[in-house]
C-alpha cells in the first residue's frame, strides 16, 4: 500500500504551488493505512508531515457530554461529531501557513481519553505535504439513508435515529468545511465490510499488546460492536459515496489489487 501512496503524494506535489497541499486518505478500520503512511514519510525525499484523524477524538469527558445532549451511542469514539474538527482545522492552518510551533493531540485507546497537552506532539511548521489518515475522509452526508431501517443492533438501540440525524448534520457542516480543506483524496477500498471485523480484531489485539490468539473472547465481542457503530459509513464509502479521488483496490490480505 505504501507505494501507491507514495505515487500519489508525489503527484500531489508535482501539481503544488507555494503552499504546501493537504491530502486526506481514507480507508476502513485495520486496512493499514496508518502504516503506509508511516513508511511514506519515513523513505520519501520530501519533507512530510503525517496525521490521523483518531487524534483528534473529543476527550472522554466531552464525548460524555454528547451522551447526554445527543443520544448514548455518541459517547463511543470514531463516528461524525466525535472529532475536535476545529481544533484539526485550526492545526493544518498552523502547519500549512508556518505559524510554530504546531502541537498535534495525541489519543490513548487503551485509556479511551485524550493525553494532556504536555505529551503532545511537536510537529514541523510548514513541511512539503500534509497528509491525514482516517477511516470516513471525504465521506458524504445521506439524509435519505434515515428513512431506510437498521442496519445492525447498534443502530436497533432505543432512539438511535437520532444519533443517525446527528452523524448526517456532522457530515453536511462541519466535515464537509474540513473536507473542503484537502487538495486532494486518496480512497484505500476493501473488498467489503466483512473483512473489517477481522482486520479491526487483528487492530484491537496490538492495541491491547498481546497476540491474536491470546485476546480475551469479551475485547473480540466488544470490537464486534464497536465497528456496528461505523458500519453504515464504511458501506457508504465503499458504495463511493464521497468526494472524488485516487481509488486504490486492496485485497482480503491487504494486498494492492
Amino acid at each position: 500500500m505504501a507505494a501507491p501512496l507514495s505515487a500519489f503524494v508525489d503527484a500531489a506535489l508535482a501539481r503544488a504551488g507555494g503552499t504546501p497541499p493537504i491530502l486526506f486518505v481514507s480507508g476502513a478500520q485495520g486496512i493499514g493505512k496508518s502504516t503506509a503512511l508511516s513508511r511514506v514519510i519515513e523513505t520519501s525525499p520530501h519533507r512530510l508531515v503525517g496525521m490521523s484523524l483518531d487524534d483528534f477524538y473529543l476527550t472522554r469527558a466531552e464525548r460524555a457530554q454528547l451522551s447526554e445532549s445527543v443520544h448514548p451511542l455518541s459517547e463511543t469514539r470514531g463516528p461524525p461529531g466525535t472529532h475536535d474538527v476545529a481544533l484539526l482545522t485550526e492545526t493544518l492552518s498552523d502547519l500549512q501557513q508556518g505559524n510554530a510551533p504546531v502541537r498535534v493531540p495525541i489519543f490513548d485507546k487503551r485509556s479511551d481519553d485524550r493525553l494532556p497537552t504536555e505529551d503532545w506532539r511537536a510537529l514541523p511548521s510548514r513541511p512539503d505535504a500534509i497528509l491525514l489518515e482516517g477511516w470516513m475522509m471525504g465521506v458524504l452526508p445521506d439524509f435519505t439513508s434515515l428513512e431506510t431501517p437498521p442496519l445492525n443492533a447498534v443502530e436497533a438501540a432505543p432512539g438511535a435515529l437520532a444519533w443517525r440525524r446527528w452523524q448526517e448534520e456532522q457530515l453536511a457542516g462541519p466535515y464537509a468545511a474540513l473536507w473542503d480543506r484537502a487538495d486532494a483524496f486518496c480512497h484505500f477500498d476493501a473488498p467489503g465490510f466483512d473483512c473489517v471485523l477481522r482486520w479491526r480484531t487483528q487492530q484491537e489485539a496490538q492495541n491491547q499488546g498481546v497476540a491474536l490468539a491470546d485476546l480475551p473472547e469479551a475485547r473480540k465481542d466488544w470490537v464486534r460492536n464497536f465497528i456496528a457503530h461505523y458500519e453504515r459509513l464504511t458501506r457508504r464509502m465503499l458504495s463511493g459515496t464521497r468526494r472524488e479521488g485516487v481509488v486504490v483496490k486492496v485485497g482480503a490480505n491487504r494486498d494492492v489489487a
